[in-house]
């Protein structure tokens, strides 16, 4: 097991004592008045709730070891003084640690440098020592993916901070607000934001509902940040809708001319009425008892966050239809934060005209969210609305090509063959959660659904004006946040290439980001045994919207990566893309570092037997399988020589090489692979506690997660992958005449990654043309061949580890 901590703020001493005061863990002039050994006494006793007496005291400490065979309560009745063995053989013991199976007893240190755990050794400890270690530990992880402070918390140390007047709060501990806010008193309410757009055509300005759960010290002269969950989800989904809007991907894609234009998607009107106001509440009139909750912005509730949740436009509740990614979508939830800073108007109800104002808020706005969630996050962040301070964007969509299309090919998300936009629109449409609604405005929806699904046109795919107004990337300059960047590099369904683009142009920008690369798919990391996520964004966010002068930009690395080969293992890097660039060369079956001279050639075929296309068909996973142990009839594969060292694969590997097609279409795939029989990270976090993480006292909960070494070894593991349509090779906008079995340059680039390639293991790229989990399946009787003179692939960043 190994603990990686990246939130620990610096302090001084006399910032410490000050906060251990505030805490009432030290009282007076304590740390004048004891020394080492009775403070730490003291400071066990008070954090432990259950010692109210002497003798529930040393009830308590005679079950904790001092020595490897002598209880605490003896050990602080002989006279040997404090130790750093000591110290930190209790500590482990209080961090959940279990003695025989985390530690061995008479070893603690050895054990404590192993986990990673932040540390003070000391030879001859005094009081003031005491107080900075018990410090430092209360900021320290344990087992159950917590800092000490927080285990303590959720076990209500902190229940007596309840009771203390709004202007003595937050309590503030190593420059993040602790949970000192009572869940039981959170205000519940319910806000209707006015739009200036009219998205269903009725005449007047949507309406968008916001969902807000604040503290009731907001409502006591504290004015809190915002913390807003932009999410199409909130209010309900389609799910039958979407079955029956997925598209059929079992055909082949189709001959394109220059000119084939898909039609412009529905505008809405420019004219339209605002509502009149007919007074103004102190109070909301509506309320509600739950809501879909991100966990992370549990954890951050009961630390004095207001947490606003929003569906946006073509939601249950709310006006307008649901449009999949545009700008429309994005300003319905910008209107939430310009409401939430104060330059828009909300209202208590749809119908009354009483306005309400978020006056309890500073002004101070942060988004949150994963996927869709996290894409309109980084939306309305390109918009650089007022009051929008800071977004944590989780795999995130950048540009919505890049979600639904690649390089003018249809191209699905990661087990999702044949959603595409018109899908999720059906599916997020939640104004059929209200049959009366939903009954009045159908006509319209369907008239404009239709339009959307021409506009997007899955009969070229594609780049055009559809896609155009949902690429967020042309916008990246006008972010004025700060950006915190989450990915998977393993994420198939909102590929790495969406994080890579924003991490890239934001490096031009004067706004700070940070990035977290993780190995998992498309998951949150706030619940990782190895990492304080929750932590991080605590700091980060207090320092952005609290504005606390905790140095987080400087504490928290620029770009943090998990590491694939070694388990429980982050490292911290200045940039994603660094190193010595690797040119291989394509020749025959290998990959060299030489250039290739002899004019060669590879051919394969894309047809296979009916019962073969029908298995792939509806499992991928075979056809992958089947892909790796190819001997070349529909694909062919090159491979390196096994490398003698550690290489670190960083940025966006690309493939350069000319193909013909014996038909007058084609496509061409490629897989980049990580090839040796290894034991490797499982591909999805395993649940060590279900429910395990308490966010808070009497509050919510999470399932304590972590990525462990499977079982069992496997051969490869696909690291990056890449797809073009041979018509598309200058741009994914323009289309090119492809002549049968005429040669053709063509150059595109994988999936970015950031890859450990272990020593023994080799480099492997297979280049194939229809990919049964990606593009459309049309099994058509097509030869490609490829040439390998100057045919290459690079790898832009490559570091040699030791």
């Amino acid at each position: 097991m190994k603990i990686n901590q990246f939130s620990i703020a610096p302090t001084s001493p006399a910032q410490r004592q000050a906060e251990l005061k505030q805490l009432r863990l030290l009282k007076g002039d304590e740390e004048n008045q004891l020394n080492a050994k009775e403070l730490f006494e003291t400071l066990l006793a008070r954090t432990h709730l259950s010692c109210t007496t002497p003798l529930t005291s040393k009830e308590w400490l005679h079950d904790l070891l001092a020595t490897p065979t002598v209880a605490v309560d003896d050990w602080l009745a002989n006279d040997q003084p404090l130790t750093s063995d000591v110290f930190y053989r209790v500590a482990l013991q209080l961090l959940e640690f279990e003695p025989g199976v985390d530690f061995k007893l008479d070893a603690p240190l050895a054990a404590w440098h192993k986990l990673g755990l932040p540390i003070e050794e000391h030879d001859q400890w005094t009081a003031s020592d005491a107080i900075n270690a018990y410090y430092l530990l209360l900021n320290t992880r344990g087992k159950g993916g917590q800092i000490f402070i927080d285990q303590l918390t959720a076990e209500g140390f902190l229940a007596w901070s309840y009771q203390l007047p709004a202007d003595q709060k937050p309590l503030f501990f190593n420059g993040k607000p602790l949970a000192s806010f009572d869940p039981a008193r959170f205000i519940r309410e319910v806000v209707y934001v006015e739009t200036d757009m009219d998205t269903d055509f009725d005449g007047q300005a949507d309406l968008v509902k916001a969902e807000i759960i604040r503290p009731v010290e907001s409502n006591q002269g504290l004015r809190v940040p915002a913390v807003f969950t932009a999410s199409p989800y909130n209010q309900g989904t389609n799910d039958e809708w979407g079955d029956q809007a997925t598209h059929k991907v079992d055909h082949p894609i189709t001959h394109k001319e220059a000119g084939q234009d898909a039609p412009a998607e529905m505008a809405f009107p420019i004219e339209f009425s605002h509502r009149q106001v007919t007074g103004h509440a102190q109070q909301a009139t509506q309320h509600f008892s739950d809501s879909p909750a991100y966990t992370l912005n549990n954890y951050l509730a009961v630390r004095g966050y207001a947490i606003v949740y929003s569906a946006g436009i073509g939601t249950k509740d709310s006006d307008g239809l649901q449009t999949c990614g545009s700008p429309e979508q994005a300003d319905s939830m910008k209107a939430i934060v310009e409401w939430l800073h104060g330059d828009r108007r909300a209202f208590t109800d749809r119908t009354g005209g009483i306005t309400i104002a978020a006056d309890w808020c500073n002004g101070n706005v942060a988004m949150t969210g994963r996927s869709y969630l996290g894409t309109l996050a980084t939306a309305v962040a390109t918009t650089g609305v007022p009051g929008l301070k800071a977004i944590i964007s989780e795999a995130a969509i950048s540009s919505w090509y890049d979600y639904y299309r690649e390089n003018g090919l249809v191209r699905a998300a990661g087990g999702f063959q044949g959603e595409d936009a018109d899908t999720l629109a059906d599916e997020t449409f939640s104004r059929t959660k209200r049959p009366a609604d939903f009954a009045r405005i159908k006509p319209v929806y369907d008239k404009y659904v239709h339009q959307l699904a021409k506009a997007m046109d899955r009969g070229t795919g594609n780049y055009n004006a559809f896609w155009d107004r949902r690429n967020y990337r042309k916008d990246i300059k006008g972010i004025k946040a700060a950006v915190m960047m989450v990915h998977g590099l393993n994420d198939t369904n909102v590929k790495p290439s969406n994080v890579k683009a924003l991490y890239d142009a934001l490096q031009d920008l004067p706004v700070e980001s940070k990035l977290i690369l993780h190995q998992g798919q498309h998951i949150y990391i706030n619940a990782f045994q190895s990492l304080d996520f929750s932590e991080m964004a605590n700091l980060w966010l207090a320092n952005k919207l609290w504005d606390v002068a905790n140095q987080a930009d400087q504490v928290l690395p620029k770009v943090l990566v998990q590491d694939n080969a070694q388990p429980e293992t982050w490292n911290a890097y200045d940039h994603w893309t660094a190193g010595q660039a690797l040119t291989l060369h394509l020749d025959e079956h290998s990959l060299i570092d030489s250039n290739v001279h002899v004019a060669k050639e590879v051919i394969f075929n894309d047809h296979h037997d009916d019962d073969t296309y029908q298995v792939w068909c509806k499992d991928p996973a075979k056809w992958q399988a089947a892909l790796f142990a190819d001997p070349g009839y529909f694909s062919h594969r090159f491979t390196s020589q096994p490398v003698k060292q550690d290489l670190l694969l960083r940025g966006t590997p690309r493939v350069s090489l000319s193909v013909a097609s014996s038909s007058d279409h084609g496509l061409l795939s490629a897989e980049l692979i990580d090839l040796g029989h290894d034991r490797r990270l499982t591909t999805s976090p395993v649940i060590i506690n279900r429910g395990g993480i308490r966010l808070g006292y009497h509050w919510a909960s999470d399932d304590l997660r972590e990525f462990r070494l499977q079982k069992k070894a496997t051969d490869y593991k696909v690291i990056a992958r890449g797809h073009i349509n041979l018509q598309n090779r200058h741009d994914p906008a323009t289309v090119d005449p492809l002549n049968p079995h005429e040669l053709v340059n063509v150059a595109f680039d994988l999936q970015p990654l950031f890859h450990r390639l272990t020593a023994g293991h080799r480099l492997g790229l297979i280049i194939y043309a229809t990919d049964y989990a990606f593009t459309l399946q049309g099994n058509e009787d097509i030869n490609y061949q490829v040439s390998l003179e100057n045919a290459i692939l690079t790898v832009p960043g490559v570091n040699y580890l030791n």
